[in-house]
């Protein structure tokens, strides 16, 4: 491989998982730290609703060794209210309260609503809230619309740096365009059968083979990959998380393996 590859979940505070990931009897302070045991990276998704304070910052650095990497998705006001919009000076502030991450900080996500259509006053918003990222800042691009789906958007992206996000959701079109030196990749689903998030619930089987071969293609193109699993894709995001790193050759942890290497809090 010629790329490092980071995959996760997206978020890791779900009380579903105890007993199944997190050791029965967990408490929310235990699971961020027994999560970096199995996995390297999150997608945190508390920050699309309210930038963190520092202190919470602070404890995610805290709870994570160095080699740990956090993407975060943009506040809704950014992507959802604003649209974009003359939003500079607030990713600005969205990027310093992550400060304290230090290196642990990996990509920002820019999830855009499924009705954000391209057209020619999108795409100037677009480029100009790219243009206006702060200096080592890396940005992926989720678009929910089809309509973006073109050439002229994926070489927008690859003038500005920034990543198209491969994201399987409903019936999008998964697109497998490489446009940064980084990829951001999403396994989301639908919401509505999956009720639990303590077991794999859907047969992804072919949905594997086709991403795997996609990612492989891939893998020369650029430095690094980090990919998400939500629960929703099958039911229960971890396993996505640690098949798709048996696919690719990774090293996997199981967690309850690690049940049994420590005393409970």
């Amino acid at each position: 491989m010629t790329a490092t590859l980071h995959l996760g979940t997206q978020g890791w505070s779900y009380l579903d998982w105890i007993g199944v990931f997190y050791p029965p009897g967990s408490k929310q302070e235990h699971y961020l730290p027994f999560y970096a045991e199995v996995f390297d990276t999150v997608e945190i998704d508390v920050t699309f609703y309210n930038p963190p304070s520092a202190s919470v910052v602070r404890s995610w650095a805290r709870h994570t060794p160095e080699h740990f990497r956090f993407a975060a998705k943009l506040p809704q006001r950014i992507t959802h209210e604003s649209r974009l919009a003359r939003m500079g000076e607030h990713l600005q502030e969205f990027v310093a309260a992550l400060e304290p991450l230090g290196d642990r900080l990996g990509p920002l996500l820019v999830q855009m609503p499924a009705d954000f259509v391209r057209e020619a006053g999108t795409v100037g918003v677009l480029d100009r809230f790219l243009a206006a990222k702060p200096s080592g800042v890396r940005l992926a691009v989720e678009v929910r619309h089809r309509s973006w789906h073109r050439p002229e958007t994926y070489d927008l992206l690859r003038a500005r740096g920034a990543s198209f996000a491969w994201t399987e959701w409903r019936d999008l079109p998964r697109v497998t365009e490489v446009t940064a030196d980084f990829l951001y990749l999403r396994w989301l689903g639908d919401r509505r059968p999956i009720e639990r998030y303590d077991r794999v619930q859907v047969d992804r089987s072919r949905e594997f083979e086709a991403w795997e071969r996609d990612v492989r293609q891939a893998l020369p193109q650029v430095r690094e990959i980090y990919g998400y699993f939500n629960n929703h894709w099958a039911g229960y995001s971890p396993a996505g998380a640690n098949e798709m790193k048996r696919r690719l050759g990774l090293k996997v942890v199981e967690p309850k393996d690690r049940w049994m290497q420590r005393e409970l809090w």
